[in-house]
């Protein structure tokens, strides 16, 4: 099947599903697919508490940033569903768990597609989120573990560091604060310039597909029951 029929495919199953729910909330979709943004990516590198983990989604989710990367070495993912409320649907997820160190993997994938890898490190050498240019193309902001951050890997095979100005005494914050900060602040000068941020259609229509059959009771029974041409069999 060439792109066209897979396209044209993934038109017509959400059409078939679209009927399952209201107008409003098809809608909405509508309208919150064209907010969303793979030209910033978020990396998160073997991250211990799972709540940790579950704000970051949820962040991601309020701020359009539809892909997230998890590294699993240590650290297994997991979700705290009272803090995530459910934002893992609405986002493309990759995990890395298969090898003893998935970080390579991971970020030589997201080299290869042409992803700036960019670490947060609170380092006096780093940039300041105020002088980030995130016109220089796509980025991947990497966060690692609570304690000691970032591995030694991953700051060797960044091509950027970055870091929030602080003025207390307190020399740093929660990872998921953290995050949400980036996340809010480099989304808004992202918008302002004239690049495009936004999805391309193709994988907005596979987003909406993936966010129609997480919304839908039982969504792809459903769409086994039909056939290409979107009758019941």
């Amino acid at each position: 099947m060439d792109n066209s029929d897979n396209t044209a495919n993934t038109v017509r199953q959400i059409e078939i599903l679209k009927q399952f729910v209201t107008e409003n909330r098809y809608q909405r979709m509508l309208s919150i697919v064209e907010e969303r943004t793979q030209y910033m990516s978020i990396v998160l590198e073997n991250i211990y508490q799972p709540h940790n983990t579950s704000a970051v989604l949820r962040s991601c989710d309020c701020f359009g940033i539809q892909d997230v990367h998890v590294i699993e070495n240590e650290n297994k993912y997991s979700l705290n569903k009272d803090i995530a409320l459910g934002s893992s649907n609405w986002l493309n997820i990759m995990r890395y768990n298969k090898d003893e160190n998935n970080t390579v993997e991971c970020l030589e994938l997201l080299k290869s597609k042409g992803y700036r890898l960019v670490a947060t490190l609170p380092s006096p050498t780093a940039t300041s989120i105020f002088d980030f240019d995130v016109s220089a193309g796509k980025f991947a902001l990497l966060m690692g573990t609570e304690l000691t951050g970032l591995s030694d890997i991953a700051c060797k095979m960044a091509d950027e560091n970055i870091y929030l100005p602080m003025v207390g005494f307190t020399e740093s914050l929660n990872i998921s604060v953290t995050a949400a900060t980036f996340m809010f602040y480099l989304s808004q000068k992202i918008k302002k310039l004239d690049i495009a941020w936004q999805l391309d259609d193709i994988t907005k229509n596979e987003v909406l597909l993936n966010w129609l059959i997480n919304s839908v009771k039982s969504g792809n029974e459903i769409l086994n029951r039909f056939d290409g041409e979107g009758c019941l069999v």
